[in-house]
């Protein structure tokens, strides 16, 4: 069961009673509050209503704005985020990093031809430049020959 449950009080002049403990501390607090604040001078008892008056109409005013439907403007001006489109300037600038990129693919890729060109050109000018001919090494007999390793 809830502690803070209310049950009706079989007279109707009295409040209703809260169960269990916390009931009971808040019945005393009330007490308690209601009793001090009888005894406070009128002017300061006119400034709580006023403050409680002003606390629950900025309560209201939340609720409110809460509950309104979201309206969003925009302006055609520069002002607003990405609400004219952007300038020739703008758009040349903002490829650029797109340029370098593929510019620096181009280049690499470049660079690696060449270097496998330079590597084939080495091979070639060691088989042409070698006492053998380039048919002996793709006969099965010569690589026979060099894993044996006798000499003719």
């Amino acid at each position: 069961m809830n502690p803070l449950t209310t049950t009706p009080s079989p007279s109707l002049g009295h409040p209703p009673r809260l169960e269990g403990l916390e009931g009971q501390f808040a019945l005393r607090l009330t007490a308690h509050l209601n009793g001090g604040a009888q005894a406070l001078p009128h002017d300061i008892t006119e400034r709580l209503r006023f403050s409680r008056e002003r606390a629950l109409a900025s309560r209201r005013a939340v609720a409110v704005l809460a509950t309104a439907p979201v309206v969003v403007a925009s302006g055609s001006g520069r002002a607003a985020a990405l609400g004219s489109p952007p300038s020739l300037w703008l758009r040349l600038v903002s490829a650029l990093p797109l340029v370098v990129l593929v510019a620096g693919l181009v280049f690499i890729q470049h660079h690696h031809d060449l270097q496998q060109i330079e590597v084939a050109a080495e091979i070639d000018s060691a088989l042409l430049a070698d006492d053998l001919p380039p048919a002996a090494y793709g006969d099965p007999g010569f690589s026979e020959f060099l894993r044996s390793g006798e000499a003719p």
